[in-house]
């Protein structure tokens, strides 16, 4: 198994979700470049994130600055029962804890 496979555990959505919890006011650009997707892509998670109310953007000059709401929950059944404070908390401990 020297190949790499394809495939990760978690989607871009919550890679997006994410980068934004470490640097709220981070740009799409850099975004895309961090979770290797098209701005277009991020764009458009951002905008499904704020619809689903898990995120808010708030314009800041030419700049858009996020909030995360963590207790909104998880969307599919087998992880209802997590917030998106417990996604997040989950691996700023971990990152937390290489350090």
């Amino acid at each position: 198994m020297s190949e790499r496979s394809s495939w990760h555990f978690l989607t871009n959505h919550s890679h997006t979700l994410l980068c934004i919890s470490e640097d709220p006011d981070i740009m799409v650009r850099e975004l895309a470049q961090r979770v290797g997707i098209t701005e277009r892509a991020v764009m458009r998670i951002i905008g499904e994130l704020d619809d689903a109310g898990i995120i808010e953007r708030t314009r800041e000059g030419r700049r858009n600055h996020y909030t995360i709401h963590p207790d909104r929950q998880l969307r599919h059944p087998v992880e209802s029962h997590c917030t998106v404070g417990d996604l997040i908390d989950m691996f700023r401990q971990t990152l937390s804890d290489s350090s």
